[in-house]
């Protein structure tokens, strides 16, 4: 496939919605123009790409009526990438526009114009949240998410020391001692696999649980001197 074969397609969308089009001006791929209407220009690439952003960015400085074309892909991966970078051209301010040369169907995902992000508040809490109960700096940034050391794991951890060095406890008993609130919940809810009950209200540790001892040992040690 070449990038030219988009053009066809898109130049008979916009003819038919009253637009004059011509391809190559001034280093754009597709301009139109309707009356006094601010220019539309295109451009086309074979895949979604920074080049392909970083063009439709360039081309702002001459008009607001921005979009970048690409041929349409198949399937849930198509899907879902054209989700994301719909997110990402409405925050650039370009409109997003996929052909599909069999049949010549276009179609326009978003239209270029002015975005302000939605604040979700309960997502801002719930991120400082974490950040002051977490203990110290337990990751490195990049990690993988499963190993990442959240301030629930640090509380399991709590728990886990304390059932490795007493043998069983009880929830509210932990929950004072190690100033854990939701032990009870952990060990209910045991999302780890490292808890068992033993009787009603006392638990111990599981094998994966002694485990989990050694394997974060210095987080361990980083919650006693934290």
């Amino acid at each position: 496939m070449r990038e030219t074969e988009l053009y066809a397609p898109i130049k008979v969308y916009l003819e038919r919605q009253g637009y004059e089009v011509k391809s190559e001006v001034r280093d754009c791929d597709v301009v139109a123009v309707r009356g006094d209407e601010d220019p539309v220009i295109v451009e086309l690439k074979l895949s979604l790409s920074l080049a392909l952003l970083m063009q439709g960015v360039n081309r702002q400085a001459m008009t607001d009526a921005v979009y970048v074309a690409v041929p349409a892909g198949k399937g849930r991966r198509w899907l879902g990438q054209v989700k994301d970078a719909v997110k990402l051209c409405r925050r650039l301010g370009l409109g997003l526009i996929s052909v599909r040369l069999q049949g010549e169907a276009v179609q326009v995902h978003v239209d270029p114009g002015p975005y302000q992000p939605r604040k979700v508040k309960k997502r801002k809490e719930a991120l400082l949240r974490e950040f002051e109960r977490r203990v110290g700096d337990p990751n490195t940034g990049g990690q993988t998410r499963p190993k990442v050391v959240t301030a629930y794991r640090q509380d399991a951890l709590r728990i886990a020391a304390y059932l490795g060095e007493n043998g069983t406890g009880k929830p509210a008993q932990m929950a004072r001692q190690l100033e854990v609130p939701g032990a009870g919940a952990i060990l209910q809810k045991d999302h780890y696999g490292w808890f068992e009950r033993v009787e009603r209200g006392v638990y111990e540790l599981r094998e994966q649980g002694v485990e989990a001892l050694e394997t974060y040992a210095d987080v361990l040690e980083g919650l006693k001197t934290g």
